[in-house]
């Protein structure tokens, strides 16, 4: 079995908080101190945290590594810890072959030189000999699409075009390991499309990735084992899936207080028109949380008015945990805006017949407005938070149910040659 390309053993890094000194003053004694000081690497000093935690894993030739969390999370420290900028304060910290990096936006670029000497400067850093850039120049800058500016001062260049460059010099430049941070947000979504394929070339190459994204779908869909770091800790390291789909549970958590759908008539009521009850269900009218793909499912909701007389639309969104939205719609589709005044209440039933949306899981947001005006009456921002799942049928496969019809008509029996 080959060694890993990339291996974190024990891995802690800390770092002095506020270390600036306006003075010679403050600055001699702190050195002095730093230099005859007998506490252990482990011990933390005044001032002094951890920016990561015992942190260990390996990346395999022809593996991807992604690297996930919420920013603060050590993400880039690790990055620097492999690409030797940093060094670890305790434990190792090992990458074999030649590495392509891509951890900030310009990072080794001379400003002063144009694109094409970047090039060249970049590969002479990276062990490529002069005649083995020559044969990469071309394609390295057919991919970065700047052509027409190759021969001008990188100072001149965009951010996007900056990382276009970045990335195009570190993916063909036969790098052993390519390591990459978020800095491929920076590209148009049609570049990115290119970097992902590019990347996935590579791999299928027995080039060894390590990936930092909040592109969690790219994550998911490009790596082998994801890392969830936590304030510098893991806080899960495996199967890619798993590891987003409970970042993006404790991300929710954490920053949403989600809204039962039990309970819902207790709210205290601010507003002239309030909903009363909200729940979700099954095609047998049960209220569920988990629903196969495909399946026809009920949103019913009571809503009153308690004051005045208001014109309302409702309207509903199926969104992931990450906030992105699969679906939506208001009440105005299928009706006209509900005219309430005080006392009067309304309920509705909106049947999806066919939830055939991919396993994960997911919120509903509901919002009541004033249809003229935009005014928003009551909103929950999450609420009913429900999982899809892939039911297990031997004869369909994927992470979603698509209605099917076959006609399969019998053909006329047509005498067969005899073979020579």
């Amino acid at each position: 079995m080959d060694a890993p390309l990339v291996q974190m053993t024990g891995v802690w890094k800390k770092f002095r908080a506020g270390g600036h000194h306006d003075s010679l003053r403050d600055l001699i004694p702190a050195m002095v101190g730093r230099v005859f000081s007998k506490h252990s690497p482990q011990a933390l000093q005044r001032s002094e945290f951890w920016a990561v935690r015992d942190v260990s894993f390996q990346v395999a030739r022809g593996e991807a590594l992604g690297i996930i969390g919420s920013n603060g999370a050590g993400k880039s420290t690790i990055l620097k810890l492999l690409t030797r900028i940093l060094r670890p304060t305790t434990g190792t910290c090992a990458v074999t072959g030649r590495v392509g990096a891509l951890i900030e936006i310009a990072a080794g670029f001379h400003p002063d030189l144009t694109g094409r000497e970047n090039v060249f400067l970049q590969a002479a850093i990276m062990g490529m000999s002069r005649d083995q850039t020559v044969r990469r120049f071309d394609e390295i800058v057919d991919f970065a699409g700047v052509n027409e500016f190759i021969d001008t001062p990188i100072k001149r260049y965009s951010s996007g075009m900056n990382a276009r460059l970045g990335f195009a010099i570190a993916a063909h430049l036969e790098p052993t390991v390519l390591i990459i941070d978020e800095v491929l947000s920076v590209g148009d979504a049609f570049f990115q499309a290119r970097c992902l394929d590019r990347i996935r070339r590579l791999k299928r190459d027995g080039v060894g990735l390590v990936f930092v994204s909040h592109n969690l779908p790219a994550v998911e869909s490009l790596c082998d084992t994801v890392l969830w770091l936590q304030k510098g800790q893991t806080k899960f390291l495996g199967e890619p899936r798993s590891a987003v789909s409970q970042y993006l549970e404790a991300t929710s958590q954490s920053t949403v207080a989600a809204t039962s759908v039990a309970g819902t008539a207790e709210r205290e009521v601010t507003s002239p028109i309030a909903f009363e009850s909200l729940a979700f269900l099954d095609d047998k009218h049960n209220a569920v949380t988990e629903v196969p793909t495909g399946a026809s499912v009920t949103l019913e909701y009571r809503l009153r008015c308690h004051e005045g007389e208001h014109e309302v639309i409702v309207g509903y969104a199926v969104c992931g945990l990450d906030g992105h939205l699969l679906f939506g719609e208001n009440s105005a589709v299928e009706a006209a805006p509900f005219k309430l005044k005080a006392g009067d209440g309304v309920d509705v039933q909106v049947t999806i017949d066919s939830l055939s949306i991919p396993e994960g899981d997911y919120y509903l947001f509901l919002s009541a407005e004033c249809p003229l005006t935009g005014r928003v009456f009551d909103r929950f921002e999450k609420t009913a938070h429900f999982t899809v799942v892939t039911p297990l049928d031997v004869n369909r496969i994927g992470s979603i149910r698509l209605r099917t019809a076959y006609r399969i008509e019998r053909l006329e029996t047509t005498s067969v040659l005899p073979r020579h």
